[in-house]
């Protein structure tokens, strides 16, 4: 089976879901295709650190208290109403085999059909691949590990102690969660910096916005600085965890034997379970187009726009912005590709 569209958006979570509101504004034939079986399905694993005032697409605004904090259901429901209100064409359980591009046409092979476009917009997101540690394989079978891509809550995993590898949001989150009933390891391998939710009654993003960083962009020298620096532990729960003693800290986790895992400061603990919060890593392996990635395996672009004349990128951390990639931000970009494909 073979469809033709002027434009295919590859991904259905956030990226995708904002550009086809502007595909559609315009009338454009256009197709998203997604491999979750459900919108929303990666946000229902994930944690939120934005207001609602900050977690809204374009064109319609995320319900309740704007500066309460949204629950990761709910955000998943807004995108799956989302895509329903504004009837975005949308190809659930497609998972793509390969992009080529030839006379022109992009040809885009998947699982269940195979689509002819003009353009194409790849909006998958920064989370594609969770990333495991090569030694991740020597844990013993009795250890229950699990990726916080798999984590859906403590009922999960066995009895008996955690290590939490990775201390972004997500692992922080899940150490915090775990702390109350159990003895919680958490290892990192950074300085952790923590911010707090919120500034005399404000979000922080309110402040952020106020100053101008989420506006920050990629190619100014505060740009720069800031996109190579990890990202803050928002909120102080798990600081005064650790302070209390509630949450052991380990330094960068170094290998695995059976059920023994060594840190960098040559010292070692047995735990019952382990969840790897070490991200995720970009797979474009089905791009068959040259010039589009760099010699990383990562996107070549300028604002989501690649050398290849009509291939786009959108989704990406800090794609122009440092708002690029809160669910509030994407629109800016999503908006900004847009006029450069009506215009191209």
């Amino acid at each position: 089976m073979r469809q033709n569209v002027d434009v295919l958006v590859i991904g259905a979570g956030q990226a995708g879901l904002a550009m086809g509101y502007y595909l559609k504004q315009h009338d454009i034939l256009f197709a998203i295709v997604g491999k979750e079986n459900r919108i929303g399905d990666v946000w229902r694993n994930r944690y939120v650190f934005t207001p609602r005032s900050f977690s809204s697409l374009p064109g319609m605004v995320l319900k309740g208290d704007p500066n309460g904090y949204p629950t990761k259901d709910e955000i998943a429901d807004y995108l799956e109403d989302y895509a329903q209100k504004f009837e975005l064409p949308i190809h659930l359980n497609t998972e793509v085999i390969s992009l080529q591009k030839e006379n022109e046409i992009f040809k885009v092979t998947t699982n269940h059909r195979r689509y002819m476009a003009n353009k194409v917009v790849i909006a998958t997101g920064p989370f594609q691949k969770p990333y495991l540690p090569p030694f991740a394989e020597s844990l013993y079978d009795q250890v229950y590990q699990v990726h916080t891509s798999g984590y859906l809550n403590p009922s999960q995993l066995q009895d008996g102690s955690v290590l939490v590898v990775g201390a972004g949001n997500s692992g922080a989150q899940i150490a915090v969660e775990l702390s109350e009933d159990r003895e919680v390891y958490l290892s990192v391998g950074h300085k952790m910096r923590f911010l707090p939710l919120e500034i005399m009654g404000k979000s922080i993003f309110w402040w952020f916005q106020k100053i101008g960083l989420l506006d920050v962009h990629i190619n100014s020298p505060l740009g720069r600085l800031i996109s190579k620096q990890s990202d803050p532990i928002f909120g102080k729960e798990l600081k005064h965890l650790l302070q209390e003693g509630k949450i052991k800290m380990k330094p960068k986790t170094e290998s695995v034997s059976g059920d023994v895992i060594s840190f960098a400061d040559n010292s070692q603990i047995q735990v019952q379970n382990v969840i790897w919060a070490t991200g995720f890593y970009f797979d474009y392996s089905w791009i068959q187009i040259p010039n589009v990635l760099d010699h990383r395996g990562k996107p070549v672009h300028q604002r989501g726009v690649t050398p290849v004349k009509g291939l786009y990128f959108l989704g990406l951390p800090w794609q122009y912005r440092r708002g690029s990639a809160l669910i509030g931000g994407v629109g800016a970009d999503a908006e900004y590709l847009i006029n450069d494909i009506l215009n191209h």
